[in-house]
């Protein structure tokens, strides 16, 4: 295959393994427009809390913690390909039934108990494919990709996240334009949640004419397919000896296999980059955006469309990273974004400790996601992706993204409370994170740029040494 051919080959499976990161950013980003919506068909109509509004908004991120935990099972029992058709099918499902829960136990379609319990367990349901997705498409992506363009094809799925959280905002948006808000409240909200499933349709067709990964089909002694894929990606002289480096990393040990088997460090800076990826608050400004902007004064459909605003200023900073993480590698990314992130975080925090609200406090934001955009959105996944050696990768992966939907969890579901506290202190909190992963990166995460999946596993050997002496 010539160099030209193997080039396409690459970003036609990248292309596709990224649809699932739209769907990821699609199903996360779809409730900021429905989520007054949804608040006031099923939450206030009932006369619920402020507490059930958020875990009702944040409810599908404990089917991201499931679906994260099970997805080291089922990339290792079933592969990533077939895993990845399983999130799609999760994906349809939950676009479906979050739009007409009704479907579900034959629920009368109006505001009761088992209508919102049917909603939650709909919007659940997405979120396990949620869950499977973000873990296992930068696992097949990082898998498949030559080691000097990784970054650069993982960073890819970020792209595609931001893409598709950007779709749905339009989407959202051309739904709600120029109807009423009684239409909004009791139909338009269906909608939204219901145009999900064209993507999801298109992802779960197109991934039957992908391969598996060949470091999946290594690890289970397809030696004569990983080759054949290895050769069309490579060539046939380097995928000769890229499979060896696979097998010799899969191979050297008979043993039942312990994802600390190489030691704990590489497993808690896996959880640490999740955890502050989702600590300094980014998915507070992901799912809130139009109520936060409302705050400030705009209009519905002008909160809508700094929506859209923000969501091109973070696909415009994503590409960025794209262009510059295989060049600039992946530390210094990550802590000028961590600084950027803190400015803006800081800055928001200080305009509502003095009760100013306007374009200052959007200008601050966009400096926020800018500097995520840049940094932590898809420099957390790359590394995640390439840290951990191939044996545990699939379980060690399954931990670090249940522990980032668990801290995600966590951050957007105490919003609405925090915020009825203290505007200024929430994101002062956020600000604070900000100041501590720049420090988190700077002490521990080691650089990873340029050096094979194969080659990374070397930098743990030293600690799991260590730690065999010991037992």
């Amino acid at each position: 295959m010539t160099k030209q051919k193997s080039s396409l080959y690459i970003f036609s499976i990248t292309l596709v393994a990224t649809l699932g990161g739209l769907l990821f950013g699609y199903d996360t980003a779809v409730i900021s427009g429905a989520e007054k919506s949804v608040q006031s068909y099923l939450i206030d109509g009932l006369g619920l809390s402020s507490f059930i509004h958020g875990a009702t908004i944040s409810s599908a991120l404990i089917g991201c913690i499931i679906g994260g935990l099970l997805s080291g099972y089922f990339s290792s029992a079933y592969g990533r390909k077939k895993s990845l058709i399983i999130a799609a099918v999760l994906f349809l499902l939950s676009a479906l039934g979050s739009a007409y829960p009704e479907i579900l136990f034959f629920t009368p379609a109006e505001p009761t108990i088992g209508l919102l319990i049917a909603f939650n367990i709909y919007r659940i349901i997405g979120g396990i494919g949620v869950g499977l997705a973000s873990a296992i498409v930068p696992i097949y992506i990082g898998e498949i990709a030559p080691a000097h363009i990784r970054g650069r094809l993982v960073s890819f799925n970020q792209f595609a996240i931001i893409f598709g959280m950007l779709v749905v905002y339009f989407v959202n948006w051309g739904i709600a334009s120029g109807q009423s808000l009684e239409w909004i409240n009791e139909i338009g909200w269906r909608y939204m949640f219901a145009s999900e499933a064209i993507p999801a349709l298109l992802f779960c067709i197109f991934l039957f004419f992908v391969p598996e990964t060949p470091r999946y089909l290594a690890l289970k002694k397809d030696d004569e397919g990983a080759l054949s894929i290895l050769s069309k990606i490579n060539g046939t002289a380097a995928a000769k000896s890229i499979l060896r480096d696979i097998k010799e990393s899969v191979n050297v040990s008979t043993e039942k296999l312990s994802v600390f088997a190489y030691g704990k460090m590489v497993i808690a800076i896996g959880i640490l980059l999740s955890v502050f990826q989702q600590f300094v608050g980014i998915n507070v400004a992901l799912y809130y955006a139009p109520r936060i902007f409302e705050s400030m004064g705009a209009a519905k459909d002008a909160s809508m469309l700094q929506t859209i605003v923000m969501g091109l200023v973070n696909v415009i900073f994503t590409v960025i990273a794209i262009m510059t993480v295989d060049k600039l590698g992946r530390k210094p990314l990550l802590i000028v974004g961590s600084i950027g992130m803190a400015i803006g975080m800081f800055g928001v925090a200080g305009l509502a400790f003095a009760n100013i609200i306007g374009i200052s406090t959007l200008l601050f934001i966009v400096v926020y996601t800018a500097s995520f955009m840049i940094s932590w959105g898809p420099v957390c996944w790359v590394l995640i992706s390439e840290i951990f050696p191939n044996r545990i990768r699939g379980q060690a992966v399954a931990i670090a993204v249940a522990a980032q939907w668990a801290a995600n969890y966590l951050v957007s579901s105490t919003y609405p409370m925090m915020m009825e506290f203290s505007g200024g202190m929430t994101y002062g909190i956020y600000g604070i994170m900000s100041v501590l992963s720049a420090i988190f990166v700077w002490k521990f995460v080691p650089e990873t740029k340029g050096k094979s999946l194969e080659q990374m596993e070397k930098l743990w050997q030293v600690p799991s040494a260590k730690n065999s002496k010991a037992i």
